[in-house]
């Protein structure tokens, strides 16, 4: 009985360790309106999920369950909803109707709970995902509310506003919550947080450079040149380096977060936009716009080393899983 068993054991602990070790890259198809899900390993298309009109970004909820979109809509239609996706069935579980709040942008999970720019309303609002219901919302008085970026440590959230050329920070520290408008550069759009919560990196499209907000203080503490239409930005997982997406010059831009110091822009043809990178941060991978898909870069040598197709006109994308 035990040597029949013990087979059946080792078969169950195999299989628990793959289902344990599947991860997926999402991407979404802006000009599709859909969520292409990836096999993280092999990057086949495993699934294709309709969600709203226009969708621009995307996150994975902290367990790896669940995705959340938000659906911008398009020049002639202002987007006014989120779409919830069951990443184990693969199908859209929900679309969220956002009232009155317009063109959902920038997302973030705070503590079980998603906070997302409206750019139309000039607010960010909070989804509560288990009440299905939208249950805050605070105004940043600025225009162009875009990007969004922050951790529950920290009790802070940060947001880029493109037309006011600034970046919103919004302290929920003390028993009310706080505003401070710090003045950036011209079009701040890209915006990323260290994995320590101690720097906040935003992008400018229209300076070609990047503001260095220190957390704490609440203020640029220096500016870091990189010529070019700066659009998104992404630390690693260890934090050593910032990659920076160019769709004008068709680059990717590496930069070593500790010195500053421009490491390598690698080509990528088809206008590099969003990024993200896999857990272990030996991956990155960069949506390309005119080229309806992903291209994989390597971290460690510096290079594309594949160009994956997934639906058309990608944009924003996560990664799920280890």
């Amino acid at each position: 009985m035990r040597k029949r068993a013990l087979p059946l054991l080792l078969w169950l602990c195999a299989a628990f360790t793959q289902a344990q070790a599947q991860s997926y890259l999402l991407v979404l198809n802006k000009a599709e309106n859909s969520l292409a899900v990836l096999d993280g390993r092999d990057y086949q298309v495993v699934a294709r999920i309709p969600v709203g009109e226009g969708p621009h970004e995307v996150i994975a909820s902290a367990d790896g369950k669940f995705a959340y979109v938000g659906n911008y809509g398009t020049a002639q239609v202002l987007g006014s909803s989120l779409s919830v996706i069951d990443l184990a069935a693969k199908k859209e579980l929900r679309r969220v109707d956002l009232g009155a709040l317009r063109r959902p942008h920038g997302l973030v999970e705070i503590n079980g709970k998603i906070l997302f720019t409206c750019e139309v309303n000039r607010v960010i609002a909070r989804y509560d995902p288990a009440a299905d219901k939208v249950d805050w919302v605070m105004g940043a008085g600025q225009d162009a509310t875009h990007m969004i970026v922050g951790n529950a440590e920290h009790k802070k959230v940060f947001t880029t506003n493109i037309r006011s050329g600034t970046v919103t920070v919004f302290d929920f520290s003390g028993n009310i919550t706080t505003l401070t408008q710090i003045a950036v550069g011209n079009q701040p759009e890209g915006l990323d947080i260290t994995p320590d919560g101690k720097e906040v990196w935003a992008a400018h499209r229209g300076a070609g450079d990047i503001s260095v907000i220190d957390a704490a203080a609440k203020k640029v503490s220096e500016t870091i040149k990189a010529p070019g239409d700066l659009y998104r930005v992404k630390f690693t997982p260890d934090g050593r380096r910032a990659l920076i997406t160019d769709p004008q010059a068709g680059e990717l831009i590496v930069i070593e977060t500790a010195t500053r110091k421009e490491l390598k822009r690698i080509p990528i043809e088809g206008a590099p936009a969003g990024i993200t990178t896999s857990a272990d941060g030996k991956r990155a991978f960069v949506t390309t716009l005119q080229a309806n898909g992903v291209a994989v870069i390597d971290l460690e040598a510096l290079r594309v080393t594949a160009k994956v197709e997934t639906g058309k006109g990608p944009d924003g994308l996560a990664w799920v899983g280890h």
